[in-house]
């Protein structure tokens, strides 16, 4: 607990420095362009990837990015994120060496966890498994969330003019790749690898 309230009394100072009336003008209200969701991997916290401040971006993180009409939390945070924030764009953020889509293919018996994987496994190929790589399922399962989103009632209500865009967060380079939905993902590398 002390080591968390000296980091946050490091980033008050900080951000005081650069305008001492931050908080002031934070405290009068969010106007994120962007609704994000992200998977849960402390490695692929999307304010800092996309090095964005508080209030510009509005986030919702699970593991393996999933759009499930089931979830409640992820349903709550489209609706408010279209109807309320009126976000200009959704955007579906994986990543390379993704633990939620390694546990859904080797099909992950934890008990508190199988019901999740099998909302993974809905995503990837029931054909000719074998012949993608880890990545290339990550790709695949991020490109299947751009379809759910656009495929959910809340967005087709209220999403008429917001983008939706799939990501992918290279874990090795930083790099955010962005996904061409017409564009199949095709065999890359035996599965384990991670592509660059």
């Amino acid at each position: 607990m002390k080591g968390i309230l000296e980091k946050n009394k490091k980033f008050i100072e900080e951000m005081k420095k650069g305008d001492k009336d931050f908080f002031e003008k934070l405290s009068q209200g969010q106007h994120p362009d962007t609704f994000i969701i992200s998977c849960s991997d402390s490695r692929v916290s999307p304010s800092v990837i996309m090095q964005s401040s508080l209030g510009q971006i509005f986030v919702h993180r699970n593991i393996a990015n999933q759009v499930i009409q089931q979830d409640l939390s992820l349903n709550a945070g489209l609706y408010y994120a279209l109807k309320h924030l009126k976000v200009k764009e959704v955007a579906i953020i994986g990543h390379t060496d993704c633990g939620g889509i390694k546990a859904a293919y080797t099909t992950s018996e934890d008990a508190e966890f199988c019901v999740w994987t099998a909302y993974i496994r809905e995503n990837l190929p029931k054909e000719d498994f074998d012949k993608y790589s880890l990545d290339d399922l990550v790709k695949i399962n991020v490109l299947a969330q751009v379809r759910r989103v656009q495929e959910h009632p809340i967005y087709k209500k209220y999403g008429q003019n917001t983008e939706v865009v799939g990501y992918v967060f290279h874990i090795k380079t930083g790099t955010l790749e962005t996904l061409d939905p017409s564009d199949p993902v095709e065999s890359s590398a035996p599965r384990g690898q991670e592509s660059s």
